[in-house]
C-alpha cells in the first residue's frame, strides 16, 4: 500500500508539471511546464563549439599533419583548408538545425529524414547514431580527456607534491583519483544547473583560447628577435605521395572535431534560428585562425625532429620560450582538458535524453529535475559509463575503432540534408547552404571513414562491426517491437523518487 501510495504522488507530480505553452512552444513565464530551458545566448553557444574543439590534441600532439605533409609550408595549408572544410561541415549543420529544430544533431536528422522511409529501417540509423555516442563513443573520450587532464594539472605541482620521488605505481593512482574526481564534479555541474554550465564553461573557454594567444605570443615574440631558421625551408620537402597527403588532411580533420556541437542542444539555444549559425560563424574560424598560428609558433622554436619526437609539443614550446613562466602550458592543457570533458559531458547528455524521448533509450533518460530543469538521469548515466571506463583503463583503441564512425554519421546527415531538400521542401529556411557544400562534406565524409581501414588494415574494426550488431539485436526486441522488462515499471520509479524527474514536457504532450 505504501508503495502504491508513493506512485500515486509521483503521478500527481508529473501531472502537476503539465505544461503551457505560448505560440512559440515555450512555456509561459510564470507557468510550471518542466523541459529544458533555452538558457544557450550566443555566448554560451560560441563557447559549446569551443569547448569542445580545442582539447589537449592541439597542445600535446599537432604533428601529425607535418609528419605526412613533409614541409612546414604544407603543414599550414592543410590546418587552413581542414578549418574550411570544418567551417563548410558546420554551416551544413546550421541549416539542418532550423528544419528539424530539435536536440540531438545528425541523431535527430537521421530519425527526421529516414525514419519515415521505412518502419523497420528507417529509425535504424538514428538508433545506431545514439546507440555508439551514448554508451561509447562520447563517455570513452571524456574518460580519456578526465585523465589527460589529472595528469597535466599535476605536473606544475608534482615537486611539492613530491611525485617523482614516487613509484609509477603510485603515481599513476594518484592522477586516476584526481580524474576521479575530476569526472564527479563536471558530473555534478551538469546535473546541478545549465546557468552553472554556462558560467563555467565561459570561463574555461576564455582561458583556453588565452593559452592558445600564450603560444602564438611566444611564437610571435621569437619571430621578431629573428628566429626564422625553421620557417625558411617553406614547401622544401613536400610529400608528392598521394596517400601521405590524404593522412595528413585526415589527421589534421579530426583535430577539429566538434564543430556540430552546437546542434546537439539546439532546444536550449535562444533564438537557434539566430545563434546556432552566428555562434558557427564565430567559433570555427576562431579555432582555425588559434590553430593555424599556434602550429607556425611550434615550427619556429621547435625543428621537425624535434616536434615529432617531443611527449608534448606545448610543454616542451613554454621551456625553450616561457621560462619560469612554463608552467601556464601544462595548466593551460588541464584548463582545455577539463572544459572539453565538461562539454562534451553537457552535449551527449542531451543526446541521451531525445533518444530516451524517442524511445530508443530508457526512457528515464528524458526526465527531467521538477526545479533545476535538467536531465539528471542522462547525466548520472554519463558519469557512470565514463568512471567504468576509467577504472578499464587502456581505451584508446576502444575510441579509435568507434571514431571513423563519426564521420560516418557525419555523412549520412548530408544525404539527410539533400533528402529534405525535396521531402521538406515548404519548410521555412532561415538560412540555405549552396547545394554543392553538402556534397563536399559527404565527399570528406566518406573518405575520413574509409581512410583509416585503408592506411592500418586491423581487426579492431570488426569489433565496430560487433558493436553495431550489438545495437541491432536491441534494436529489433526493445524499439521496434516496444518490448519492456517487467522490472521497467519499479526502475522508472525509483529513479523518478531517487532524482526528483517527472517526464519532459514533450512527453506529457505525446
Amino acid at each position: 500500500m505504501e508503495r502504491k501510495r508513493s506512485e500515486m504522488e509521483i503521478e500527481e507530480l508529473a501531472a502537476a508539471q503539465e505544461p503551457l505553452k505560448g505560440d512559440d512552444n515555450e512555456a509561459r513565464p510564470g507557468g510550471n511546464a518542466v523541459g529544458l530551458k533555452r538558457n544557450l545566448g550566443l555566448l554560451a553557444a560560441v563557447n559549446i563549439i569551443i569547448g569542445v574543439m580545442i582539447g589537449s590534441g592541439i597542445f600535446v600532439s599537432p604533428t601529425a599533419a607535418l609528419k605526412y605533409s613533409g614541409s612546414v609550408g604544407m603543414c599550414l595549408v592543410v590546418w587552413s583548408v581542414c578549418g574550411v572544410i570544418s567551417l563548410v561541415g558546420a554551416l551544413c549543420f546550421a541549416e539542418l538545425g532550423t528544419v528539424v529544430p530539435r536536440s540531438g544533431a545528425e541523431y535527430a536528422y537521421l530519425l527526421e529524414s529516414f525514419g519515415r522511409l521505412h518502419k523497420f529501417w528507417g529509425p535504424l540509423p538514428a538508433f545506431i547514431c545514439s546507440w555508439i555516442y551514448v554508451l561509447v563513443l562520447r563517455p570513452a573520450e571524456v574518460a580519456v580527456i578526465m585523465l589527460t587532464f589529472s595528469e597535466y594539472s599535476v605536473q606544475p605541482f608534482a615537486h611539492i607534491l613530491g611525485l617523482d620521488r614516487m613509484s609509477t605505481w603510485d603515481q599513476e593512482m594518484i592522477i586516476k583519483l584526481i580524474a576521479f574526481l575530476g569526472l564527479g564534479v563536471i558530473t555534478y555541474i551538469n546535473m546541478v544547473s545549465v546557468k552553472l554550465y554556462v558560467r563555467i564553461n565561459n570561463i574555461f573557454g576564455f582561458c583556453k583560447v588565452f593559452a592558445c594567444l600564450i603560444v602564438i605570443g611566444g611564437g610571435i615574440y621569437e619571430l621578431t628577435i629573428g628566429n626564422t631558421k625553421n620557417l625558411t625551408s617553406g614547401f622544401e620537402g613536400t610529400t608528392t605521395n598521394p596517400g601521405f597527403i590524404a593522412l595528413a588532411f585526415y589527421n589534421g580533420l579530426w583535430a577539429y572535431d566538434g564543430w556540430s556541437t552546437v546542434t546537439t542542444v539546439t532546444e536550449e539555444i535562444k533564438a537557434p534560428e539566430k545563434n546556432i549559425l552566428r555562434s558557427i560563424v564565430i567559433a570555427v574560424p576562431i579555432i582555425t585562425g588559434l590553430y593555424v598560428f599556434m602550429n607556425m609558433a611550434y615550427m619556429t622554436v621547435l625543428s621537425a625532429d624535434e616536434m615529432m619526437n617531443a611527449p608534448a609539443v606545448a610543454v616542451d614550446f613554454g621551456n625553450r620560450v616561457l621560462g619560469p613562466f612554463a608552467f601556464v602550458i601544462p595548466l593551460g592543457v588541464a584548463l582545455a582538458t577539463f572544459g572539453c570533458a565538461l562539454s562534451i559531458q553537457f552535449s551527449v547528455t542531451r543526446l541521451g535524453f531525445v533518444a530516451g524521448r524517442e524511445g530508443h533509450m530508457l526512457k528515464p533518460l528524458s526526465y527531467i529535475h521538477i526545479r533545476r530543469f535538467t536531465p539528471g538521469p542522462a547525466v548520472a548515466m554519463q558519469g557512470v559509463i565514463a568512471f567504468l571506463f576509467m577504472l578499464v583503463g587502456n581505451i584508446g583503441e576502444l575510441i579509435e575503432f568507434a571514431s571513423f564512425l563519426i564521420w560516418f554519421f557525419y555523412g549520412l546527415a548530408m544525404v539527410a540534408l539533400i533528402i529534405m531538400r525535396k521531402t521538406h521542401a515548404n519548410v521555412h529556411r532561415p538560412y540555405r547552404v549552396p547545394t554543392l557544400l553538402p556534397y563536399i562534406t559527404l565527399a570528406v565524409s566518406i573518405f575520413l571513414s574509409v581512410m583509416p581501414m585503408i592506411a592500418d588494415p586491423s581487426l579492431k574494426y570488426l569489433f565496430a562491426v560487433a558493436f553495431i550488431l550489438c545495437g541491432v539485436a536491441a534494436y529489433v526486441p526493445f524499439v521496434y517491437y516496444k518490448k519492456r522488462p517487467k522490472m521497467m515499471g519499479k526502475l522508472t520509479y525509483v529513479i523518478q523518487v531517487l532524482f526528483e524527474v517527472v517526464p519532459s514536457e514533450d512527453d506529457n504532450a505525446d
